[in-house]
């Protein structure tokens, strides 16, 4: 790859790459399949943020308790 093609990479932005990845998304799984993988990655998100929420608090209720102990 030439430096020319490097530097046009580079004043792609983040933003700039989510039309390309959707119109991918859509050749390789079609319009059927796309809502249903979006709802189950929006329940995997929902589990993970649980998951974190959860051990923040044991987390933080275990410190509370030996402080408790001092």
């Amino acid at each position: 790859m030439s430096i020319f093609a490097l530097n046009i990479l580079a004043l792609i932005g983040p933003y700039e790459w989510v039309i390309p990845a959707i119109i991918i998304l859509f050749l390789l799984f079609g319009a059927k399949r796309l809502p249903e993988i979006a709802r189950s990655l929006g329940k995997a998100l929902v589990e993970f943020k649980k998951g974190t929420k959860d051990v923040v608090n044991e987390i933080k209720s275990d410190e509370s308790d030996e402080s408790d102990r001092s």
